[in-house]
């Protein structure tokens, strides 16, 4: 009896293996998973650009609009106050962590010789243009990628127009200054306003004269960067300018065996108080062609005080009468 019971409860287990084998098998078949060929919905996803790739040139304005408003001495306090670490500037001197850059500006961008200059620099083929060195001094190492120069660069547009034009002034012969391009005219209009007034003109010299001072004149050539470029002493030696003692009344071309621009060649008569008012006020606009990078000196105030001062750098000065 006993081994009856076994044989049944064998028999059932067998069975109901087999039932479910078979559903199992049967289901499979019936209910088959198939994955279409093309998602139903497509989803455009855009694909993200790799992390640090190259960056593209900064739209720098143009340089020349920049240096035809440059301040030499800007230009050259900010190099003594942040590149004179690391270069020389005057002529012939040594090279420091980077090279000696006197003369540099139309110069091979490899231009002091023994130098060992990255293989980034190496690379740039062609001269160290006014538009080079205003990329080059925007970022270094956005300019050649690789370069040593550790200097993040110059973001202020007119600071580093300052310091090109610093730069433009450290050879015997500098560079001509590009010509400034009209800036882009504006897409809208503006909503029509009453015409600004116009600003005076200047006071008659001859009263400015009257009450300018030179010592002032003289610390406004410390202040405006004139002494970085002429020397004022009786016999002194030229500088990038002419030494300007006894100007006042000389001719134009008044220093023996300086190099005078063709401007400045071409004009007749000697540096009376008007011409000096107006060569001050806008050398390009004066003499144009001129070599001085100089933009002018707006104020009349300052204008009359540089005259008298000048005035001053004679054994017997001119009279103030000017008609």
């Amino acid at each position: 009896m006993e081994s009856m019971e076994v044989n049944k409860a064998v028999a059932a287990a067998l069975v109901a293996g087999i039932v479910f084998f078979l559903t199992g098998t049967v289901g499979i078949n019936l209910v088959r998973e198939n994955k279409p060929d093309k998602p139903a919905i497509k989803i455009d996803v855009p694909e993200a650009t790799a992390p640090g790739g190259p960056a593209e040139p900064a739209a720098l304005p143009p340089i020349a609009n920049l240096l035809a408003k440059a301040d030499v001495a800007a230009g050259q306090a900010y190099a003594s106050k942040v590149c004179a670490a690391c270069h020389t500037f005057n002529q012939g001197g040594k090279a420091g962590v980077g090279p000696n850059l006197y003369g540099v500006v139309g110069a091979s961008h490899g231009h002091m010789e023994g130098f060992n200059y990255s293989t980034a620099l190496k690379s740039k083929a062609g001269p160290w243009t006014f538009e080079e060195l205003n990329h080059w001094l925007y970022k270094p190492s956005q300019y050649a990628p690789g370069t040593r120069m550790a200097f993040a660069g110059i973001a202020n547009d007119q600071e580093r127009a300052n310091v090109i034009d610093y730069l433009h002034t450290l050879s015997p012969n500098p560079e001509p200054l590009p010509q400034p391009t009209a800036e882009p005219a504006a897409t809208t209009a503006a909503p029509a306003a009453a015409a600004a007034p116009q600003p005076p003109g200047d006071p008659p010299l001859d009263a400015l004269l009257a009450s300018a001072s030179a010592p002032t004149g003289e610390a406004d050539t410390k202040k405006l960067g004139c002494v970085a470029c002429h020397t004022f002493n009786e016999g002194g030696k030229a500088g990038i300018g002419p030494n300007l003692y006894g100007v006042v009344g000389a001719p134009h071309r008044h220093m023996a065996g300086f190099n005078y621009s063709t401007a400045l060649k071409g004009k007749t008569g000697p540096w009376t108080y008007d011409e000096l008012y107006e060569w001050l006020k806008n050398p390009a606009g004066y003499a144009p062609g001129t070599r001085m990078t100089f933009a002018g000196v707006k104020n009349p105030k300052e204008r009359a005080d540089i005259i008298a001062y000048l005035r001053s750098l004679s054994p017997t000065p001119e009279s103030l009468l000017t008609k």
